[in-house]
């Protein structure tokens, strides 16, 4: 069979373009190099625990489109982001709020905790933030950041944070309320039934009028014959995988951050209490235990309690060739090299790249949707 279109990856973006291919009539043969669809945001069941494999994954968003176009896959549950910090044995509220502040400072107003930032701040003598570090102790002070920033993210990035540039936590979540959620955003939650079903949903949607095979363990980039035989079946190709491993890294390698799980069975019903909790001193080597019960309630697909408990130990690495890439290092020389594979790709006739891997984006979930649906709208 020809198809349409090639799907290299059966992620977000890749299974976002697929549907809108099938809805339009389109045939599209979609691979996946690992046994299973849904890329990073694979979701198994173990004890009845929907486990986020890769890492946890809290869907949120202000697009309404996107949010309403995820709707149609699945119902999401009222989960909101409210991790924990553990400091040597103090635990503290992330997001940083008035909590956070009362627990570090001891002060009980608003005013208290802004004038504290702001003597921080003066004495630190930062005007404009030149690296993370000056951009973290600008907005929450020298404690916060020597307590619950500085070790978290030197673990999490590999480097020291005045290596590190400043946009990576200007999104940091500051706030002189008592308001315990990570994210402002308008919907968030984490699909029911966990994000495998809404990948699936999306590939087997039989009411379109096109069609969507699906061929897990198959490596595009085995070797140059297989490469050239899966091409030759499709008009075009959508590459959702890494952009210099497309190009056999000809240029050089750029560089990821990876990362790499240890996960467990307990027999114990609840181990911390939550879906997430960061590790923030240097000296312990993980950066987060992730208890992932606690994303759907400790609930079963049933409603009832489950009597054992599933956690995940993250620690992030740099990443070597084998290694699972998970997102890009957002600095000067790699945004230089990935400047060159993109002429290289916009030469590329046939080849749409797309994805956080295919496009070297640190992309949201909600943004890699966003991008697919641009995407199709664009091509299809």
């Amino acid at each position: 069979m020809h198809y349409d279109y090639l799907v290299v990856g059966a992620g977000l973006y890749g299974a976002v373009f697929a549907h809108e291919a099938k809805k339009k009539g389109k045939t599209c043969l979609v691979i996946e190099k690992r046994n299973h669809i849904a890329g990073n945001i694979y979701c198994e069941n173990v004890e009845g625990i929907n486990v986020h494999v890769y890492g946890a994954h809290i869907f949120h968003t202000n697009n309404k489109k996107v949010w309403e176009y995820l709707s149609q896959f699945t119902t999401f549950n009222r989960f909101t982001n409210s991790p924990v910090a553990n400091y040597k044995g103090e635990l503290y509220s992330l997001p940083f709020n008035m909590y956070t502040f009362n627990k570090m400072w001891g002060v009980v107003t608003p005013q208290e905790a802004a004038e504290r930032i702001e003597q921080q701040r003066k004495e630190a003598g930062i005007t404009e933030p030149e690296n993370l570090e000056e951009q973290a102790i600008s907005l929450v002070g020298t404690d916060i950041y020597e307590k619950l920033i500085k070790g978290y993210t030197q673990k999490q990035w590999g480097r020291p944070c005045n290596e590190l540039p400043s946009f990576i936590i200007k999104r940091l979540p500051v706030r002189l309320t008592f308001d315990n959620n990570y994210f402002n955003a308008l919907y968030q939650g984490i699909p029911e039934g966990g994000y495998t079903k809404m990948v699936a949903n999306m590939l087997n949607d039989s009411e379109l009028s096109g069609s969507i095979e699906v061929r897990l363990g198959v490596d595009y980039l085995a070797s140059a014959d297989a490469k050239e035989e899966l091409d030759s079946q499709a008009e075009k190709v959508v590459y959702t995988g890494a952009i210099d491993a497309y190009f056999d890294y000809k240029l050089g390698n750029l560089e990821y951050r990876s990362v790499r799980f240890e996960t467990e069975t307990l027999d114990i019903p609840n181990f911390q209490g939550n879906a997430a909790v960061n590790y923030t001193d240097a000296e312990t080597p993980w950066t987060r235990i992730i208890e992932h019960k606690w994303f759907e309630f400790g609930k079963d697909e049933n409603g009832d309690d489950i009597p054992k408990t599933v956690i995940s130990r993250e620690y992030s690495s740099e990443w070597k060739p084998g290694d699972e890439p998970y997102y890009p290092v957002n600095d000067e020389k790699n945004g230089a090299l990935y400047a060159q594979y993109k002429e290289l790709a916009d030469a590329e006739s046939k080849v749409i790249f797309g994805g956080r891997l295919g496009e070297y984006k640190y992309y949201d979930m909600d943004a890699v949707v966003a991008a697919a649906l641009d995407c199709a709208a664009n091509n299809i």
